[in-house]
């Protein structure tokens, strides 16, 4: 069956992989939509676009993701991860399509000493997490067909992220210090499309999906540990050295441990995920081709 996809915040990370995917799409028919010209928290031009488009499958990748200045924009970060969550599956409701979400590991507080498993209880820490979670209840309340994936450090070759931050200072300078105790795991968010993508080439039409899974790359890592493999796979000389999180207090509480269990997508789905370093490997292969010959 050819399936009509419309894909929110289309121009942040994974929104632009999905892109780059799309051009040997097959039956999948895909149309990418951001700001300005797509609102997620306007019903009538949501619907409208999906009218336009025959849209039968819906994948949200619009949030409010400033974790700090969510602490005092509020409202925003509930209305556009809350309510546009909301306005995306009214419109799924209509449609009868279904809609994939993505969520994050913000919803957890990071007390867990072992990976958390999806139906983990969510009991997020900021402005963010609690928005994003917020925003996951409306979709379970609204939508009739609904696949939520909830990620963690998410990074690509698009827009802002933790790797391409990593290789800017580290060519500028000569030290930094990287916090060792937040523990997690980094996910290329290359992977991450290509595995909606497998789900969407597989998933069956007819049926209806009431599903949370987590995605990230495998393996477990810390801040640290993630930036000295940058440092070491991209060339850099800088010196990366360990510090505690007190040296660098932020406005909004970061989850001390956020690895995710991701057991029911490659269960259910047959996705295959790459360990992080391979994964990271292969995005610096794409943006230095040079600094990692």
């Amino acid at each position: 069956m050819d399936m009509n996809i419309l894909v929110t915040g289309s121009k942040g990370q994974l929104g632009s992989e999905l892109q780059e995917l799309s051009a040997n799409s097959g039956k999948q028919h895909f149309f990418f939509y951001d700001l300005p010209e797509l609102d997620i928290t306007n019903q009538d031009l949501v619907d409208r676009v999906c009218r336009e488009h025959d849209i039968n499958v819906m994948v949200n990748c619009a949030a409010y993701t400033a974790v700090d200045k969510a602490e005092a924009d509020v409202e925003t970060a509930f209305r556009v991860n809350r309510d546009g969550s909301a306005v995306l599956a009214s419109c799924a409701k209509e449609r009868n399509a279904l809609l994939v979400h993505i969520s994050t590991d913000y919803v957890f507080n990071g007390e867990s000493c072992t990976p958390y498993r999806v139906n983990a209880p969510a009991t997020p820490l900021g402005v963010y997490g609690k928005s994003k979670w917020e925003g996951e209840e409306r979709v379970r309340q609204i939508a009739p067909s609904y696949m939520i994936i909830r990620t963690s450090w998410l990074y690509s070759a698009y827009g802002a992220n933790f790797v391409k931050t990593m290789l800017r200072l580290g060519a500028e300078r000569q030290m930094l210090n990287v916090v060792d105790d937040q523990i997690g795991t980094p996910t290329y968010a290359g992977d991450l499309a290509a595995a909606i993508v497998t789900i969407l080439e597989h998933y069956d039409c007819s049926k209806q999906y009431r599903e949370t899974y987590h995605y990230s790359n495998e393996g477990v890592c810390s801040w640290y540990d993630f930036a000295v493999a940058i440092m070491d796979l991209s060339g850099l000389s800088c010196k990366v050295l360990p510090v505690s999180s007190a040296h660098y207090p932020q406005i909004a509480p970061r989850p001390s441990f956020s690895v995710l269990d991701k057991s029911a997508i490659k269960q259910e789905w047959g996705v295959e995920i790459p360990y992080w370093r391979v994964s990271l490997a292969s995005l610096l292969e794409k943006i230095q081709p040079r600094a990692t010959e």
